[in-house]
């Protein structure tokens, strides 16, 4: 256990978010996603369901500012015209804890293609179907800059 790091976030988990680089990409998917053929690096977060891990995760991951698009979910039955509630949980989510930055709804190919390009996979036991995001790392600037 850590002082203000969510216990929810393992030894494996914090590594891999502290090793990521700026820019790269790390996807929190559901227990139906085919994560174990597509990660680079697997995380198991069994027993867990996306929205806690994803509200952990954003706690002390830098969502990339430099990017237009930063965060990226799936899309029901892979037409981002269509939200199911869990995508407008995500969404409040990400308002809280990256303001300016908007979820972009993916279909389903380009979705899957991104997560298999991705840094790691999160998988977690969230239950609900297209309950998948992906997260662009941004950088923590030194406090003696200006943010630019």
């Amino acid at each position: 256990m850590l002082i203000g790091i969510p216990p929810l976030l393992g030894p494996q988990l914090l590594a891999t978010l502290r090793a990521m680089g700026h820019g790269d990409e790390i996807a929190i998917v559901d227990g139906n996603y085919p994560a174990e053929e597509q990660a680079r690096r697997l995380i198991r977060a069994d027993g867990h369901p996306i929205i806690p891990v994803l509200d952990a995760v954003l706690s002390v991951l830098p969502v990339d500012e430099t990017a237009p698009e930063a965060l990226f979910r799936a899309s029901v039955k892979g037409d981002p015209a269509l939200a199911d509630p869990v995508h407008h949980e995500m969404d409040a989510v990400c308002a809280r804890r990256a303001p300016g930055h908007k979820v972009i709804a993916l279909a389903g190919a380009d979705f899957y293609a991104r997560v298999k390009a991705a840094h790691a996979i999160v998988a977690t036991s969230e239950p609900r179907l297209y309950a998948n995001i992906i997260i662009r790392k941004g950088v923590i600037h030194p406090p003696e800059t200006d943010k630019k």
